[in-house]
């Protein structure tokens, strides 16, 4: 993820991040049910960026929530 989509997260509301997180869950949990079926995932690789990418807007809440200010 670069700069400028983290950038782009950190406009949003909490609202939004939460909405966001909400559909990163829905697609690792298919990508898992897929996997779990015993077919071969497209992209192996989905589902850590996927995960990468929940942490990575929890750690927006978390910061929105304590009130720090990031560039």
């Amino acid at each position: 993820m670069g700069k400028k989509k983290l950038a782009q997260l950190r406009d949003n509301s909490v609202e939004e991040l939460e909405s966001k997180i909400v559909d990163l869950k829905n697609v690792l949990s298919k990508e898992r049910a897929t996997i779990a079926s015993g077919t071969r995932a497209e992209k192996p690789a989905k589902i850590r960026n996927t995960r990468r990418e929940i942490a990575r807007i929890l750690t927006l809440i978390g910061e929105k929530n304590r009130g720090v200010k990031k560039q």
